[in-house]
């Protein structure tokens, strides 16, 4: 297949520094931007600061702060105070606590067409809707990105989404993306960049078509992209950033590995059921379902067209006496927007809580529901216990859906609000970029805080050639990282103390793994299909190996967890259905004569002692991971490549 025909393949081209455009080969890219979050940062720029650089490297760093930003105790707080000083040091623009979700800020602010985005976060292909190759990571490779090192990446497959047609009334960009999940499933985009393209494109704003990429994530997919034309010209002149324009887009006649057609016109509102994004169906196949609260923002539906739009239909109405909304911007522009044109007053006369421009209940950070209550959320995952209360059941959907859910206090089609009101993108945003500090010129040798929550990154010791190891835990399939390892405001807090958070690994799923763990010393997990599904978090790799994991014997993995476990040295070892159903939690497992076998060949023979089997599993690495695995994790591993080079200079 030629790459060069295809608007993602052309970027990919543009960017190799390694390897080349192969069916499933492995290739470097560079990196132009990078982003983090302060829920992984904190970890991200310990572990770049482990690489005694002394300034970052890509063409542009941002950390921002969105995640952690209710101060319940000092612990946030002091996160913040690093963060702002790493950036000065390091040469990093930050984004204050209250400029905004850092998808959001960056489609406004900083996203180029054209550019790599490397972010800690797995919702960083919202980039994608400005026509970045834009990919979520987890933080250490994101620190080495920073660091001017290439992005290591598997050729991805190319599949074509062609929309046709252009969206009827009362369907948006929720829906495109919800029919999708429908069709192809939380799995349908592993190891797939999705490029859309087709005649339909030209219908969807810069904001809608962010909305569909920020959840291509939830498809699994490496990212997703839109092409640079008009209407993205358009966006950026509205955001003043007119010179950063350039048009790109597939040529005539480029073939894809797979391909999908969508007619936009057929489309119809839709949700996605609890507890899984793809669970989709119609609104009005749904039934009578009694609604207890509405969320509406994210950085999947939090943007000034957004939120206008539910302005206008909430105008001269009340929310449902039994409803509780709120709503949650996406950035200090969008808030002073919707202040400026009398948006926000019709929020507030209907009866709308108005939240901090932040991820907050998207991350179980505040507005948990009612015990057994009903969410419908505007936001890009319902996984069981996410919202902070375990028997909730959130639903996904559309602004104008839960706005029709806010007023009614049901799930209904949002045509009772009569006609559509019309929405249009302004020609110009406000523009006020006073909450970014941008890095000083040349770094700043001051000193950098660090509170008493922040700790040094725990040592993990190089792969051994026998491991012993006791399975204390067997799950299903889809299990998520907000399984391995839960937010909201209890647990979000302690993301730079690795031995405090090592504390509620699991702790939804068995309240006995901790002490379990404790008392196995090595452990190994069995898993289903599509094991670590979910976000970028690190932790939910390291936090496990700093209680003694070692190994995954699953089904099948996410790619983003995957690479993660790899990244702190934990073996990813795939399984036959035959051999999930043979192990039980309990039991103690030998592999014997590891490294040898990883040098050589894919396959580990995996002794079951307690009932005597034997089974084979599979190690699928390339010849980079399996350094990394030998040596204990990536960590270890460039820390030891950097030291050679300083040396050999």
């Amino acid at each position: 297949m030629s790459y060069e025909k295809h608007l993602a393949g052309r970027i990919l081209k543009e960017h190799l520094v390694a390897g080349s455009l192969a069916p499933d080969g492995e290739i470097g890219i560079r990196i132009d931007q990078t982003l983090t979050q302060d829920a992984t940062g904190t970890l991200a720029y310990l572990e770049f600061m482990a690489l005694g650089i002394e300034k970052v490297r890509t063409r542009l760093s941002v950390s921002y702060v969105d995640h952690n930003t209710v101060q319940t105790g000092f612990e946030n707080a002091d996160d913040h105070n690093f963060l702002q000083d790493v950036a000065a040091r390091y040469g990093v623009f930050f984004s204050r606590p209250g400029n905004g979700i850092s998808h959001q800020v960056h489609l406004e602010r900083f996203g180029v067409p054209g550019e790599t985005l490397l972010g800690s976060d797995s919702h960083t292909p919202t980039g994608g809707g400005l026509g970045m190759l834009a990919m979520g990571a987890g933080g250490l490779d994101v620190a080495l990105a920073m660091a001017g090192e290439p992005f290591t990446m598997k050729v991805p497959r190319l599949m074509g989404i062609m929309l046709k047609g252009s969206l009827p009334p009362w369907v948006g960009a929720k829906d495109v993306i919800l029919h999708l999940l429908q069709r192809l499933t939380v799995r349908g985009g592993l190891g797939r960049i999705l490029e859309y393209c087709g005649p339909g494109v030209a219908g969807l704003s810069v904001p809608e078509r962010a909305t569909i990429t920020n959840m291509g994530a939830e498809l699994g997919a490496w990212t997703s992209i839109f092409p640079s034309d008009e209407v993205t010209r358009r966006f950026l002149g509205s955001q003043g950033r007119s010179e950063f324009w350039q048009p790109i887009s597939n040529e005539g006649g480029a073939v894809y590995d797979e391909a999908l057609e969508v007619n936009l016109s057929s489309l119809a509102p839709l949700v996605a059921c609890p507890h899984s994004p793809d669970a989709v169906v119609r609104v009005e196949d749904l039934g009578d379902i009694r609604v207890d609260q509405v969320a509406i923002g994210s950085c999947t539906n939090s943007s000034y067209r957004d939120l206008n739009l539910v302005a206008k239909l909430l105008s001269g109405r009340k929310v449902h006496p039994e409803v509780n909304l709120v709503i949650a911007p996406g950035s200090r522009q969008v808030l002073a927007m919707l202040a400026r044109d009398g948006s926000l007053a019709a929020l507030i006369d209907a009866g709308a809580r108005i939240l901090e421009v932040a991820c907050g209940p998207c991350i179980g950070m505040n507005q948990a529901p009612p015990s057994g209550g009903v969410s419908v959320r505007t936001f890009n995952r319902n996984f069981e216990g996410r919202s902070g209360t375990k028997d909730a059941k959130v639903y996904l959907a559309g602004p104008q859906v839960a706005a029709a859910a806010a007023v009614t206090g049901r799930i209904v089609h949002p045509s009772m609000f009569g006609s559509e009101p019309r929405v249009t993108d302004p020609e110009y945003l406000h523009l006020d970029d006073s909450m970014i500090i941008t890095p000083p010129k040349d770094p700043v040798s001051g000193r950098v805080r660090m509170g008493p929550n922040i700790k040094s990154l725990p040592d993990l010791e190089p792969l051994p050639d026998d491991l012993l190891l006791t399975v204390i835990l067997k799950t299903g399939d889809n299990i998520t990282t907000d399984d391995i390892l839960p937010g909201g405001g209890k647990i979000l807090p302690l993301r730079s103390n690795i031995p405090a958070i090592a504390q509620f690994v699991f702790a939804s799923k068995d309240p006995q793994f901790i002490e379990n763990a404790r008392k196995a010393g090595n452990i190994a997990i069995v898993g289903g299909e599509n094991y670590g599904q979910g976000s970028s978090r690190e932790h939910a790799a390291l936090a496990p190996r700093f209680l003694g994991l070692r190994a995954v014997l699953a089904r099948s993995f996410a790619r983003l967890h995957r690479a993660n476990l790899i990244n702190f040295g934990v073996l990813p070892l795939i399984i036959a259905q035959k051999d999930y159903e043979r192990i039980g939690q309990g039991e103690r497992i030998k592999i014997a004569g590891i490294r040898a076998i990883i040098e050589g060949i894919s396959l580990l023979s995996v002794e079951l002692l307690e009932t005597g089997f034997s089974i084979n599993a599979g190690l699928y690495l390339s010849p980079r991971e399996r350094n990394i695995i030998l040596a204990g994790g990536l960590l270890n591993m460039v820390r030891n490549d950097f030291k050679s080079r300083r040396n050999n200079v």
